[in-house]
């Protein structure tokens, strides 16, 4: 398995730990992104796992159903992660934000810091665990910084949010993000 791949899947199970936390009640709480809310955050993971693990099977996506249970949406994606990951081919192209890229460049990279972010964006809506491993925020967070220009286009993440000074890595990788801690 590629440094990429278990990367992604070590922030899929992460996210899996908040997901698996919340209750039923808690899906339709607002999300730090703006107009959703914390089962939009779920369908919008779950949602880029299959169409990433559609892209490295060359199937087509079955993303989460609008009357779908939310962990059941979810479970079908982690397992489809788990299924496909560990063996799949890093040298194709997948669809990716900007058109056909290389898989690892998806999947260690893009794919991993959306699902860190949204890790956050989770447990902040849910009322769960919001602390993200460090290293994976300091690897994203310097991947991150040169893309300062492109993200900030519409539908991607919205224009940073200042942080008082002094604060730690964390806070400054979401507040770069667009995210108020």
């Amino acid at each position: 398995m590629s440094e990429g791949t278990d990367r992604l899947i070590t922030m899929l199970t992460a996210f899996d730990s908040r997901v698996q936390a919340a209750k039923s009640g808690d899906w339709g709480r607002p999300a730090p992104c703006e107009g959703w809310t914390a089962r939009d955050v779920v369908t919008h993971v779950a949602n880029n796992v299959f169409n990433l693990t559609a892209g490295l099977t060359g199937s087509e996506p079955t993303p989460v159903a609008d009357d779908e249970d939310t962990v059941a949406g979810w479970d079908r994606a982690l397992a489809a992660a788990n299924a496909v990951l560990p063996t799949a081919d890093m040298t194709q192209n997948v669809p990716g934000p900007m058109g056909a890229m290389p898989a690892e460049m998806v999947i260690g990279r893009l794919m991993s810091m959306d699902t860190l972010v949204h890790i956050w964006d989770l447990a902040r809506a849910v009322g769960g665990d919001e602390r993200l491993d460090a290293e994976a925020v300091a690897r994203a967070y310097d991947g991150v910084k040169p893309m300062d220009a492109m993200i900030r286009r519409p539908g991607v993440f919205g224009p940073k949010v200042e942080c008082a000074p002094g604060s730690d890595l964390q806070t400054e990788f979401l507040s770069f993000l667009g995210r108020t801690v």
